[in-house]
């Protein structure tokens, strides 16, 4: 298998799109929970405890993007046990929770990061998400998004939420800031040995 050119391709346009408009690049991704880092499905046991399914590979993707250096972000509008568990689980230490309003809690998150809306790249599925949306330098939505979500995106992903979205949008903006080749490459060195 060749390292120097990877399965995964995205096309060219969406892979400058996906760089931001920063001239830093994306230096944070905002993600959703519920229809992006779960399927938007709830289970709610009788005694009133939630259960959410999560994606390896989208954890994976979140980690991936924290360890090349875009400071991964979860803002939802729920808060639950099993979100702070996943949240912490990742080692992910920037998230708000119980967010009624998205643009609200990002805007002093990003101004102590210093990081401008140009060099943020952000996924999200519905309403709530739209003000993040539209404000990012990057904007993507999951297969199941609302319409109007998909609307004002630049990219919607093949995945549905919960089944791998996140991890594509990861992936993309690896491969935009030129990072992608490279990681994939230090694994196969790492899993194999050579």
């Amino acid at each position: 298998m060749s390292m120097s050119s990877p399965a995964l391709r995205f096309p060219p346009a969406l892979l400058l799109k996906a760089q931001g408009g920063g001239t830093r690049g994306i230096r944070a991704a905002i993600f959703d929970v519920d229809g992006v880092l779960t399927d938007g499905r709830l289970f709610i046991g009788e005694t009133g405890e939630v259960f959410k399914g999560f994606s390896v590979l989208d954890g994976h993707g979140l980690k991936l993007i924290g360890q090349m250096g875009i400071t991964p972000i979860v803002i939802t509008g729920r808060d639950s046990p099993a979100v702070r568990r996943r949240v912490a689980d990742l080692g992910l230490p920037h998230a708000v929770y119980g967010a009624s309003d998205k643009l609200a809690a990002a805007t002093p998150l990003l101004q102590q990061l210093g990081i401008r809306w140009p060099e943020v790249a952000a996924i999200g599925d519905d309403w709530p998400d739209l003000p993040l949306l539209v404000r990012a330098g990057f904007a993507c939505a999951p297969a199941n998004a609302h319409e109007e979500v998909k609307a004002v995106v630049h990219h919607v992903t093949t995945a549905r939420g919960g089944e791998g979205a996140a991890r594509e949008f990861c992936d993309l903006l690896l491969m935009a800031s030129g990072r992608y080749v490279d990681v994939l490459h230090g694994l196969m060195v790492t899993l194999d040995g050579r």
